[in-house]
């Protein structure tokens, strides 16, 4: 049996934590599957996080470092410590594959087998590049860890944007394995506001995800009686919006919901002004629930929807995306728009091709 181990930053909502366990829920005769978190989750998505391992059959390791958001120090911390903890589980279970996922838990692994070079003997080491911008405060360990990574052909990544900005900056071109996503049924959601243009921005409330863009947007639109905006998230910038939007009539802020991609159908348009990504995994969630995305032409972004898609705003200008919400209206389930998003995002995003090239890659 082989055995491969995904670690990842936290047991939590996540573009990389949700392609994680999409690789591990693979049915490939052969292999087994553990998750291992670097820093202890404590949301209330943690436990339905949890309760979807167990129910796939996944086994998973909890992390001992809390998850307390103060400057990064306890991420850095976990991953200094991860060596401690994580020597005793792997010397147990001998692992032939250590899949690593954002920058945390790179730093972890590529710390642990620092100190212990002789495991890497019948351990591969993969890691996937999710983002176009890597290390942002860490240049200098950063340039450490990928020259480990790339001493190994270690790295995948998940889109074209995230390949070329890595082959940029690092100098090498790493192979493309485009993240898997699954169909979601969809149900009625009860928060649709009754005969208006219902429209979702669901995501981290960080700079990277264009919330002052989000927020720009809102103020100007709110005084068309056409729009509701949700507005579904948590972060370091929700006091930012709570002050500027949560006065609002035609805003409703609510916290990270869990099962969210059940009822993307049920909204006319997803709004998403993000500055970078790596592949947007929402993206791609709302096309396949046939939900149109209102998007920035950003790297990791653009990549998720037709070259020719038409509500694509470039460089977040605002004026752009006046011009275009002031065009828009309700709109009939299963439109032409919304086949279109769906048809692309089924044709290059499915989930059991994912598998298939990660386990591809793992026997390489």
């Amino acid at each position: 049996m082989k055995k491969v181990f995904h670690i990842i930053s936290h047991f939590d909502v996540g573009g990389a934590e949700r392609v994680a366990v999409n690789i591990a829920k693979s049915a490939t005769a052969g292999y087994e599957y553990h998750i291992v978190e670097l820093i202890r989750g404590r949301s209330a998505f943690t436990r339905e996080f949890v309760a979807e391992l167990r129910a796939a059959g996944i086994r998973y390791h909890r992390a001992h470092v809390p998850d307390v958001r103060w400057h990064y120090v306890f991420e850095r911390l976990a991953a200094v410590v991860f060596p401690l903890w994580f020597l005793p589980l792997f010397l147990r279970h001998r692992p032939a594959v250590v899949h690593s996922h954002t920058e945390m838990p790179d730093l972890a692994v590529w710390w642990f087998f620092t100190l212990f070079p002789r495991l890497l003997v019948g351990c591969k080491v993969v890691r996937t590049i999710h983002n176009t911008r890597l290390w942002t405060g860490l240049k200098g360990t950063g340039r450490r860890v990928e020259r480990f990574f790339m001493r190994h052909h270690s790295n995948v990544a998940i889109s074209v944007s995230v390949r070329d900005n890595y082959a940029k900056e690092y100098g090498q071109r790493p192979p493309i394995i485009y993240n898997g996503v699954a169909e979601t049924a969809q149900r009625r959601c009860e928060w649709v506001v009754k005969d208006k243009v219902n429209i979702l921005f669901a995501g981290r409330l960080e700079p990277q995800k264009g919330v002052s863009t989000l927020i720009a947007v809102v103020k100007r639109m709110r005084y068309g009686e056409r729009f509701h905006f949700h507005i579904v998230g948590d972060g370091s910038l929700r006091a930012d919006v709570e002050r500027e939007l949560g006065g609002l009539p035609c805003v409703t802020l609510r916290p990270p919901v869990n099962g969210l991609a059940s009822v993307l159908s049920s909204f006319d348009y997803m709004f998403m002004p993000s500055e970078f990504e790596g592949l947007s995994l929402m993206s791609i969630e709302a096309s396949l629930a046939g939900l149109p995305v209102i998007a920035n032409r950003a790297p990791g972004l653009a990549d998720t929807l037709p070259d020719d898609w038409p509500l694509m705003v470039s460089g977040n200008d605002l004026g752009q995306y006046v011009a275009l919400f002031g065009g828009l209206g309700k709109r009939a389930p299963g439109d032409a728009l919304g086949r279109k998003a769906k048809d692309f995002a089924r044709s290059k995003f499915g989930i059991r091709r994912m598998q298939q090239a990660y386990e591809a890659f793992y026997e390489y």
